[in-house]
């Protein structure tokens, strides 16, 4: 309902990139520039500065960069509170999930909520938990479940469920049979790790640190993307990994791979984030709801 030129020109000057804001507005380049050049014929100033390939705001562009969020968040708010007169929860939301949150409680939880509001549309982007994190607080993601705390000040952040991690190795690797296992074993090991910015990397490695070993200690010989490419390689007998006992359920039942629980233990918070500065609809209230209580569920059975 704003004006589609003021919502244009907001793109381009949160991405700085008449390109980027193409993409994020599902637009042509060409379609942008008018929208923009539109604006600034109305208000007769010049938006942006055009200099070497790069564009930068103009003092007159920072003024109405200020308005413009003013006036997006406001209709937003507007529509959604409208809509939500008619006691039905339904429109879009724009989800975020790192990986393993992703692959391992998302796709039950989707569809459960989806059976109870039919109405709602569910996009949801999966990437490690800086990246999800910084999206929605540039309020590009509505909501995001991550595996590691909170760290940006423009998110609220609410723990939602305590996740077990264990160390995880082949049926006949010669730790299997261990009762528990310490770091100081584990660095003796060939290690399969998460990539940096993964949460579940992030918190090894302030778990080795806790315990007198440094990073560089670690005998890595793999990171890999996704908690399902180091269950392939682990499986495999080529090393160990530390990884969350919800994602190895499956694994364990099928006798493919062994948990060994890790001495001291390593719990870790799954954390929901939103944008601190946005309002919270009733749709957005259900999902986060519905989902901290599908999760902590998830968590106590795995």
């Amino acid at each position: 309902m704003a004006d589609r030129r003021l919502q244009v020109f907001h793109a381009v000057a949160r991405q700085l990139s008449f390109t980027k804001a193409a993409e994020q507005l599902f637009m042509t380049q060409p379609a942008v520039t008018f929208q923009v050049k539109q604006l600034e014929e109305h208000l007769n100033v010049r938006l942006f500065e055009r200099s070497l390939g790069k564009i930068t705001l103009t003092p007159a562009g920072e003024l109405v960069l200020l308005y413009a969020e003013k006036i997006l968040v406001l209709t937003e708010e507007m529509e959604i509170r409208v809509g939500e007169l008619t006691n039905v929860v339904s429109g879009p939301i724009l989800l975020g999930a790192s990986t393993t949150v992703a692959e391992f409680f998302l796709p039950q939880i989707l569809g459960e909520f989806k059976a109870l509001y039919p109405h709602v549309q569910l996009r949801m982007t999966v990437a490690n938990s800086d990246t999800i994190e910084s999206k929605v607080a540039e309020h590009l993601l509505d909501i995001g479940l991550i595996e590691s705390a909170s760290r940006l000040p423009t998110v609220a952040s609410t723990i939602c469920c305590e996740d077990v991690m264990v160390m995880i190795c082949a049926p006949k690797y010669h730790l299997a049979q261990a009762s528990t296992v310490t770091a100081q074993q584990i660095a003796l090991e060939p290690f399969i790790s998460r990539e940096l910015g993964s949460g579940t990397r992030e918190f090894t490695d302030q778990y080795f640190q806790q315990n007198k070993l440094s990073p560089d200690s670690m005998n890595v010989v793999m990171e890999l993307g996704s908690p399902e490419s180091i269950k392939g390689v682990v499986a495999t007998g080529l090393g160990v990994s530390v990884l969350s006992r919800s994602t190895v359920s499956k694994e364990l039942q099928l006798g493919h791979l062994v948990a060994v629980s890790l001495d001291p233990p390593l719990i870790r918070n799954l954390t929901v984030v939103t944008p601190l500065d946005k309002f919270r609809s009733k749709l957005l209230l259900t999902f986060a709801e519905f989902a901290i209580e599908r999760m902590r569920a998830m968590t106590l059975t795995a």
